[in-house]
């Protein structure tokens, strides 16, 4: 022997290790704590560490350490007169996310349809993501000259018409969050005082529809309305875009009635009627 100790090794149900070791540790627990909560079902609502046990063929030592540890999220809650777990609110929040998110692509698309046919452009539904938004449609122009696809990619909020439409009805503190911190100019037309971008705001709220002009994209510009769920809140935008040379400032404006009815429209699928809501 040469008096040095060898070092522990991680268990199955260990969290600690390092290296390649402690990476395939936390894996399986991540693994365990997906199968825990894949174990309940309508005819299986709540099940007690024992059953789990079984039915997952782990040790009822890690399954209750993963169990705890879902509970402490709001993933998981424990019955206080049975001991058993169910699925907590957590989860019910996270699938409401999905589910509106889900039902907003589903509902707009035939109005975006026309909308795409009635101005012969560029048609966007955007959804804010935290500073961003994130285009989940984009149906493009039959026209020769157009704009490049949109779809899956992010762009500041501050400076996208889709995204200022969404800001000028959300919370002022939840503004100040999205506009703390320097923002970067996508271009030279890029607004990026904030003042500047509140007094914007405000005037977005009183025309119901937000201008984009080459600010986050050069030589194009955009027209852009709220889209709001059941409970008034804004949860999207829809947007008209072209290259400025076509879209000319008297033509993007001739747009604005069919973009709000395009929005409005979407908002009564998704449930929402005028007055409803804390924030328009």
């Amino acid at each position: 022997m040469t008096g040095r100790s060898k070092a522990k090794s991680a268990g199955p149900g260990d969290e600690g290790g390092s290296g390649e070791d402690g990476r395939k540790s936390r894996l399986s627990s991540v693994t365990t704590a997906i199968r825990v909560l894949k174990a309940f079902s309508d005819s299986d609502r709540e099940i007690g560490i024992s059953a789990l046990s079984k039915r997952l063929g782990v040790s009822k030592s890690t399954v209750h350490r993963v169990a705890t540890t879902l509970v402490a999220e709001g993933l998981l809650e424990q019955n206080p007169e049975t001991d058993r777990y169910r699925l907590g609110l957590a989860l019910f929040s996270l699938g409401t996310l999905v589910r509106r998110r889900m039902d907003i692509s589903n509902e707009a698309k035939p109005f975006l349809m026309v909308l795409r046919d009635v101005t012969k452009e560029n048609i966007h539904l955007a959804l804010l993501r935290d500073k961003e938004v994130i285009y989940v449609y984009d149906l493009e122009s039959s026209q020769a000259i157009r704009l490049k696809p949109h779809l899956g990619i992010t762009k500041p909020a501050f400076c996208s018409a889709e995204g200022l439409a969404i800001l000028a009805f959300k919370p002022a503190a939840f503004v100040e969050r999205v506009l703390s911190g320097p923002l970067k100019a996508r271009t030279n037309s890029t607004l990026i005082d904030r003042q500047q971008i509140l007094q914007r705001l405000e005037k977005i709220r009183q025309d119901g529809y937000a201008l984009e002009d080459g600010e986050s994209e050069i030589g194009m510009r955009c027209i852009a309305a709220p889209i709001r769920d059941a409970e008034g809140e804004v949860v999207a935008a829809v947007g008209v875009a072209g290259p400025s040379q076509r879209l000319s400032t008297h033509a993007i404006k001739n747009f604005a009635t069919h973009v709000r009815e395009a929005s409005d429209s979407i908002s009564m699928r998704l449930g929402y009627r005028p007055g409803v809501g804390r924030y328009g």
